[in-house]
């Protein structure tokens, strides 16, 4: 028997103790052995809860439990979780975490213990929910040169924009509705500002090139600039808007960006709705491949915590070795990166079709019925500091990168 403690018992600790109450028998013959989970932790009381014979508030006792094998992080923020995961590794007990937050701030220095431990930490719920992605870019394409990781990562912002999509509503209404069916928290800043989706690209990127990616140096732009006005033009060229976390090599250099991306059907992630994620990885040898499903929510995402606690178990006392050094990755700045865009102009007198295209060169102008002292149009590509440079010299109401 391989005894666990769960620390955090809320939306994602439950769950994985529900997974391993609804597939015990099946997970014990994957792990070698039994699954046991001995303590969790948390702050409050559950009366009622079968979990209140296992219920801990210090973590000590866990710390100094040598039955203890494993520890889950399922509590979320850099701190005590942080303190707590360190602890864990040093103490001998390998630990497997959901918290996007800890793995991009603490993830090189937290393997690195790890390693010198010959013990385990692994995040595959950390990006992505259910969807496996960290075992593939560790294990599976190793073989392979990443080129490029572009990801729907937050299925919140996912929702609101196919929200508005399909029924002409805007942003704040659609976000009222994804706060009402639980899928947007009351304070939804980190998701519709794009911080969730940044931390996870950085996770990813940190994997795919071996080296520290600091969520800080990406350039994050999250979807409240985008208006229902956005969404029909995009639907009057067939396009559809979706908040892309893209990851890109290019001559050596590597550049990050969270942003609002223009994509019509030809791209593989046009028709990644809803709370769906989906995740397009490109390498040098194998091509393009997608990753696709349930981004969040409690049981997807504790069938990926579980998994990996499957996993430590079949490697007690062996490193699972993943390269991700503390070496800082230096990005490319973002300004030097080339894009197609599409602008929406301000012209109550039509006065700028002129001076649009002294700027842009031959350009179609899109319009709206019944929009009639405004138009839009789609640029060649330019680099993203030409194209800040040209809007200062036009009434811009807003503008968005296109892929197409």
């Amino acid at each position: 028997m391989i005894n666990i403690a769960v620390l955090g018992y809320g939306t994602i600790g439950s769950g994985v103790v529900e997974v391993l109450s609804i597939n015990g028998d099946s997970i014990e013959k994957r792990a070698g052995d039994k699954i046991n989970v001995k303590y969790v932790l948390d702050k409050k009381e559950f009366p009622g809860d079968p979990i209140m014979e296992k219920l801990v508030h210090d973590y000590d006792i866990i710390l100094n439990d040598p039955e203890v094998k494993i520890v889950v992080e399922v509590m979320g923020g850099i701190e005590p979780a942080f303190t707590f995961v360190k602890g864990a590794l040093l103490a001998g007990k390998s630990v497997v975490t959901s918290n996007k937050e800890l793995v991009a701030k603490h993830g090189a220095e937290l393997l690195s213990i790890a390693k010198e431990k010959n013990l385990n930490f692994l995040f595959e719920a950390s990006v992505g929910g259910g969807i496996p992605i960290i075992r593939p870019l560790n294990q599976s394409l190793t073989a392979d040169e990443i080129e490029e990781i572009t990801g729907i990562l937050n299925g919140t912002t996912n929702y609101i924009l196919s929200k508005m999509s399909e029924e002409g509503i805007d942003f704040e209404t659609a976000l009222k509705d994804a706060q009402n069916k639980g899928y947007a928290e009351r304070n939804p800043e980190a998701d519709v500002e794009g911080y969730d989706a940044c931390r996870k690209i950085a996770i990813l990127s940190s994997l795919a090139y071996g080296m520290q990616v600091d969520f800080e140096d990406i350039y994050t732009e999250g979807i409240t600039k985008i208006t229902d006005i956005d969404i029909k033009y995009a639907k009057s060229i067939g396009a559809r808007i979706k908040l892309f976390a893209s990851s890109v090599k290019q001559e050596e250099k590597v550049y990050a960006m969270v942003a609002p991306v223009m994509i019509k059907n030809n791209h593989p992630l046009y028709s990644v709705n809803d709370v769906f994620n989906g995740i397009f990885v490109k390498g040098n040898v194998i091509g393009d491949v997608m990753f696709y499903g349930s981004g969040a929510g409690k049981l997807p995402t504790a069938s990926a915590v579980v998994a990996d606690v499957v996993d430590v178990a079949k490697h007690l006392n062996k490193n699972i070795w993943t390269i991700w050094s503390s070496k800082k990755l230096n990005l490319a700045d973002v300004n030097n990166i080339k894009h197609r865009f599409f602008v929406r102009i301000s012209d109550k007198d039509n006065q700028l079709s002129t001076k649009i295209r002294e700027l842009f060169g031959s350009v179609e102008l899109l319009s709206l019925e019944g929009l009639q002292e405004e138009y839009g149009f789609i640029t060649s590509e330019l680099t993203e500091r030409e194209m800040k440079e040209k809007l200062k010299q036009l009434p811009v109401i807003n503008s968005i990168r296109v892929r197409f």
